[in-house]
């Protein structure tokens, strides 16, 4: 048995269908009804857990669950209000409460997501983020507080493999695109609509996509479907154990990724225009990560490169098929 925690949010829905799939038993823990209501009508097992709520370890099988995969966490990017101890709680202290709950009943591996904001100190830097690098980030600003609560939170996952031989996977992963996440974000507890629904919203429309500052800036770039691939990688390499970089390799400029969007989502008869504004403000940071750990270790393998995965995502748009999501990313 796998419990997937953060299973009714986007990687976890993806991850979720794809085990289902693979015929795998899989149990959910989360807290939106209507994920709740999505899973139980196709037969998958929901527990009600909020990472926040102590007692709700006890609502956990007592036996027989082989490994976990640890999703949930709480990111500044849904937070409009600044309360640092619901960081701690949900990030240190519900891991914590995870891992107690995997010693005491003998699940013997963790999976856990980790943000790539602890080497945001290396971004910009010109060169592929190694597993080596050493942790730089900013002190200051609306990450600090989640991003000390997310490496504590690693580094619990970690102290128990080397202390009980919890076999312990942080996968580092940058944004992940999909049909699905919210389109809207906080930035410093301010609402700001992502670049990506930007263009796509003026691609859709045929309308000329607009790419300010300096569009020779790119990012590495990574589709869920691979992450998903990565999660079970993890979960069947019983030799895998520590940090893995899961991103594409590759790093998307700002220009290609809105010429790729306004190919693949505009009318037909209708391409969207791209223009560059480098005279308007951008304050985006360049990164590219060394995945090649991960290729080895977790028989890693990125089946959609960028274009590939904007195909893929408007599949997904046409099918409709995770209804909870859609209800999420309306909301922003």
């Amino acid at each position: 048995m796998i419990i997937v925690f953060g299973g009714s949010g986007f990687i976890g829905t993806y991850l979720v269908d794809e085990l289902v799939r693979q015929g795998r038993d899989v149990v959910v823990c989360g807290r939106n009804p209507a994920a709740k209501a999505y899973f139980e009508g196709r037969n998958v097992r929901w527990i009600d857990y909020d990472m926040r709520c102590r007692g709700h370890v006890a609502r956990l099988p007592a036996d027989g669950v082989e490994s976990v995969v640890l999703l949930s966490a709480l990111v500044p990017a849904n937070v409009s209000i600044y309360e640092p101890q619901a960081y701690i709680d949900l990030n240190i202290t519900g891991t914590l409460d995870i891992l107690e709950y995997c010693r005491r009943t003998g699940v013997r591996a963790l999976v856990n997501a980790s943000s790539h904001s602890d080497v945001a100190g290396f971004w910009d830097c010109g060169r592929a983020i190694t597993e080596a690098d050493p942790r730089s980030f900013s002190l200051t600003g609306d990450h600090a507080i989640y991003i000390i609560s997310k490496m504590a939170g690693a580094d619990l996952v970690e102290h128990y493999r080397q202390e009980f031989g919890i076999r312990g996977v942080s996968l580092r992963l940058p944004a992940v695109y999909g049909h699905g996440p919210h389109t809207e974000i906080f930035i410093d507890t301010k609402r700001h609509v992502t670049g990506f629904k930007i263009f796509l919203t003026r691609a859709l429309a045929g309308e000329t996509i607009e790419v300010w500052g300096d569009w020779s800036k790119g990012r590495d770039l990574v589709y869920v479907k691979d992450v998903v691939g990565a999660f079970i990688g993890a979960l069947d390499n019983k030799d895998a154990w520590g940090l893995y970089n899961v991103a594409s390799g590759v790093r998307t400029t700002l220009e290609a990724e809105a010429r790729g969007i306004a190919e693949v989502f505009s009318p037909a008869g209708r391409l969207a225009g791209v223009m560059n504004r480098p005279e308007k403000p951008n304050n985006i940071h360049t990164y590219l990560y060394d995945i090649s750990k991960a290729k080895k270790d977790l028989r890693y393998a990125v089946r959609f490169p960028y274009r590939d995965m904007l195909v893929d995502y408007k599949e997904e748009m046409a099918r409709q098929r995770f209804p909870h999501l859609q209800a999420r990313e309306r909301k922003g």
